[in-house]
């Protein structure tokens, strides 16, 4: 190194620096162009509007309800230990190991924290991220997105609009027919199995 030319040094120090703050990272997504305009985050209390959908998947309509606010330690006694982490600090399990990343059965993705309906099954597809991937929610109404500029580069975090967990992150690189790949943590819901 002691002969490299400064603008190398400088190229391989930035470089070194860059790995070394993102090797604890479970992953980098980028995408080319912002998936789609955030929302403006859901407020504490309060009530709000979302789709309901019955264990068949059929719509049940719009329903006003009180927003889920709980105390740290009061989400600790309920989630996991792998769910608290994700869905009320923001955090990531790594790739291939959620326990429905690769689930086909027929049914509704619910959030973790409040059993509110966020994916149908029909809308999941294979990404190759080894996170389960869907080309829509089930309802606008039942998501939150917002701007996220915790990494390098800026990217659209997807919360639930009942009880603010996170669940993950929206991409424009998906499948038709909407284009976007709405890749979200396993950990940050659970699967209901399509009732008849």
């Amino acid at each position: 190194m002691r002969n490299a030319d400064p603008a190398r040094r400088r190229f391989l120090g930035v470089f070194a620096a860059t790995v070394a703050a993102s090797a604890s990272l479970p992953f980098l997504f980028r995408a080319t162009r912002p998936a789609m305009a955030a929302d403006a985050p859901p407020s504490p209390g309060g009530t709000v509007t979302i789709d309901e959908f019955a264990a068949d998947k059929k719509p049940l309509g719009a329903k006003v309800e009180a927003r889920v606010v709980l105390t740290d330690d009061q989400w600790k006694a309920k989630l996991s230990s792998k769910s608290y982490y994700i869905t009320r600090h923001e955090g990531t399990e790594p790739a291939y190991t959620g326990e429905n990343w690769d689930r086909h059965d027929d049914g509704i993705y619910r959030c973790i924290g409040c059993d509110t309906a966020l994916y149908d099954s029909a809308t999941k597809f294979e990404s190759g991220t080894g996170w389960p991937s869907f080309w829509q929610p089930i309802s606008k109404r039942n998501i939150v997105q917002k701007t996220d500029r915790s990494l390098i580069e800026e990217r659209i975090e997807v919360k639930c609009a009942r009880c603010d967990a996170h669940l993950g992150h929206v991409f424009d690189d998906g499948p038709d027919p909407t284009g976007l790949r709405y890749c979200m943590n396993a950990g940050a819901m659970r699967f209901a199995a399509m009732t008849a």
